[in-house]
This record gives C-alpha cells, sequence and structure tokens, in this order.
C-alpha cells in the first residue's frame, strides 16, 4: 500500500508546487505598472507631424499632474515669460506612482539641460528633446500647453542596474490641459525674475524600437 501511495503524493505535490509559482507569477505581473510588459496600449490619435515613426511601439503610458514653470527676462528691449522647466509626478491607470519628471542637465550632452523622465522604482532615466508640437485646435483644447513629439537624446541605468525607462526612443505629451504662460506680470524691470508655476495635466506616451526586442 505505501508503495503505491509515494508517487500519487509525490504528484500531487509536484502540480500543487506549479500551482503557487503559477500565482506568484501573476501577482508580480499584477505589481508592474500597467504597459511594462503590455503590448496592447493604443495611443490616441494626434496631428500628423507628432506620429512616431514606424518601427516603434508605445509600451508605456504615464498621467502627469504638476506645473510647467516660467520666469520673467528681459527680451530685446521688452520682456517675456521663459520657461525653465516642468516639474511633475506621472502615475498608471491605478494612481500608482511611477515616474517623475522635471529638468537636469543630460550627461550625454555634457551636462545640457533637457526635459528629463526617472522612474520612481528603479531611478532609470532619459531626457529627449522636442523635435515637433501642434497646437492644433483639433486635438488640443484652448489654454492647454501644446502636444509635443519628442526624442530620446540620453539614457542612464538605475543605480543597481535599473532598465525600464533606457529603451525609450520617443516621447509623446498629449491630451494636455493648462500649463500656459502667464497673460501679464512680466512687463517691467521690477518683474524681471518673477516666477510663475502654472498647473497642467497631461498623458506622456513611452515608446520603444521594435527591433531590440
Amino acid at each position: 500500500m505505501k508503495h503505491f501511495q509515494t508517487p500519487m503524493l509525490q504528484s500531487l505535490s509536484r502540480r500543487r508546487w506549479i500551482m503557487y509559482l503559477v500565482a506568484l507569477v501573476g501577482a508580480c505581473l499584477a505589481m508592474l505598472p500597467p504597459g511594462l510588459y503590455a503590448h496592447d496600449l493604443t495611443p490616441p490619435p494626434v496631428p500628423p507631424k507628432l506620429e512616431v515613426p514606424a518601427g516603434h511601439r508605445p509600451f508605456l503610458l504615464g498621467h502627469a499632474t504638476g506645473t510647467q514653470n516660467y520666469i520673467c527676462r528681459r527680451s530685446g528691449l521688452s520682456f517675456a515669460w521663459s520657461l525653465f522647466g516642468p516639474q511633475a509626478t506621472l502615475f498608471n491607470d491605478d494612481g500608482m506612482q511611477i515616474i517623475t519628471h522635471f529638468l537636469s542637465p543630460n550627461p550625454e550632452e555634457n551636462g545640457t539641460a533637457r526635459a528629463t523622465w526617472q522612474h520612481s522604482r528603479d531611478t532609470s532615466t532619459v531626457w529627449a528633446i522636442r523635435i515637433e508640437f501642434s497646437s492644433d485646435p483639433a486635438f488640443v483644447k484652448p489654454g492647454a500647453i501644446p502636444w509635443l513629439l519628442l526624442e530620446v537624446v540620453g539614457a542612464d541605468l538605475g543605480p543597481t542596474g535599473g532598465q525600464r525607462l533606457t529603451e525609450t526612443t520617443h516621447i509623446q505629451r498629449v491630451n494636455t490641459l493648462g500649463g500656459l504662460e502667464p497673460p501679464t506680470d512680466c512687463a517691467q524691470d521690477s518683474d524681471v525674475g518673477r516666477q510663475a508655476l502654472v498647473p497642467y495635466t497631461a498623458d506622456y506616451i513611452f515608446y520603444k524600437d521594435t527591433g531590440q526586442e
């Protein structure tokens, strides 16, 4: 009797172990921000000049809340607001923080200040430049900053080798609300140096090269 039960018990134990591993993998995937492993992320329609080149696919979407930051400077014989960077936090669809967005020096361009996105978990970082923008009223709401297409010009691993953002090649900024420079308060010498932190929201879509997968 004992001789026949042993294989059965071993088989039952093996099945339980496999079920445990499947459940564990599923739980780990559930903890990842949406888009990091999904291949079915569909970006919204954009003006033609903001389309990402063929051979790239979206892999991550972040909903940003923050400010567009301006400073009043002299411009020739007049005065004008000048953008000195964003400061925003990006969240996934579950409201979990996934990325911070700010201005910082790009080490791959000898410290040139660029728009920066840093992953909140592994601190992998990318820097990007704007290559196209659009304020087409068919897409961009009144009073909102333009939609953008950006190209990555620098990437850095996190301190422990994290690379969740380093494969990014392009970023789209879409669905913007707010963020435009103030219409007043920058018109005379006493205004120079005045800062304005203007609230905005936007969606950022991150793309990677399908040839690298």
